[in-house]
């Protein structure tokens, strides 16, 4: 009865987080491709085959339905692995579209056509793939007309966080804030387009202003997931088994994400 959940890094450790508290009684298989982290600069074609691979991996480990809980993976890979690769009774769903949803005010699988919102002005924080893709201004125009998104692609923040270096990373956060304001000085609300990113949603949204509101992905994502199985139980899989896999060194991997979650954390090699 497991559920995969894949990141390039340690990123989605956020989102692993918010889903067992969500779902105590569901085993959860993460998998982190650290040796190729970070995925943010990598070509398309390049993220497309880390991701199904590793996908492939969390299939193996008994998991039917597999969340994409890496940005750039989601925008550059999963429509091509939905419509082309993924197999006949297995799931694999990204993180944008909850997210869309929460800034749009939509219900979870609504539908109707797009409409206009409160919300006019979006600064979005994501990696320079996910930028490059345009795949969340492309799901956000299948629900929302009238917003204006300013997109701000953050080099180096990934890196710093998988290496630890926290000052770095809260350096970076804010100029890349910085940069961001200089095109869209007055933003009504702020994306944190990457998992990594809540990690420093202190430092964001100090650098943005407390007028700002900054939506971050791991809550929204573990409760669209509770909601998504609750629709279809069939998709929990057949592992009963609760562990974590990476392709990086797994006690360098470890220690680092027992330091992200606060919690001892022990990963395998995949």
């Amino acid at each position: 009865m497991a559920v995969g959940i894949f990141d390039s890094g340690l990123g989605g450790l956020t989102v692993l987080d918010a889903v067992a508290k969500r779902l105590p009684d569901v085993p959860l298989v993460y998998m982190g491709d650290s040796a190729h982290a970070p995925y943010g600069v990598r070509t398309p074609d390049d993220i497309y085959d880390l991701t199904t691979k590793s996908t492939q991996r969390l299939f193996d480990a008994g998991c039917d339905l597999v969340i994409l809980a890496c940005n750039t993976a989601s925008a550059a890979a999963l429509r091509r692995m939905q419509e082309a690769w993924v197999p006949d009774g297995k799931r694999v769903l990204g993180v944008f579209v909850p997210l869309i949803e929460a800034l749009t005010e939509r219900q979870w699988g609504d539908n109707s056509p797009p409409r206009e919102v409160d919300t006019k002005h979006v600064a979005l924080f994501a990696t320079p793939a996910t930028v490059s893709s345009r795949a969340f201004q492309r799901e956000l125009a299948f629900r929302a007309i009238g917003v204006d998104v300013e997109a701000q692609a953050c080099g180096g923040v990934v890196d710093a966080i998988e290496e630890g270096d926290m000052i770095l990373a809260e350096a970076l956060v804010s100029s890349h804030v910085d940069a961001l304001k200089r095109k869209m000085p007055e933003p009504d609300a702020a994306i944190l387009g990457c998992t990594h990113y809540p990690l420093m949603a202190k430092e964001f949204q100090k650098a943005l202003g407390a007028h700002v509101k900054v939506f971050s992905q791991a809550e929204l994502v573990a409760e669209s997931l509770a909601d998504y199985l609750e629709r279809r139980p069939e998709m929990v899989g057949p592992g009963t088994d609760s562990a974590f896999l990476t392709t990086g060194d797994p006690a360098q991997v470890s220690s680092r994400a027992t330091q992200f979650l606060r919690r001892q954390i022990t990963f395998d090699a995949a």
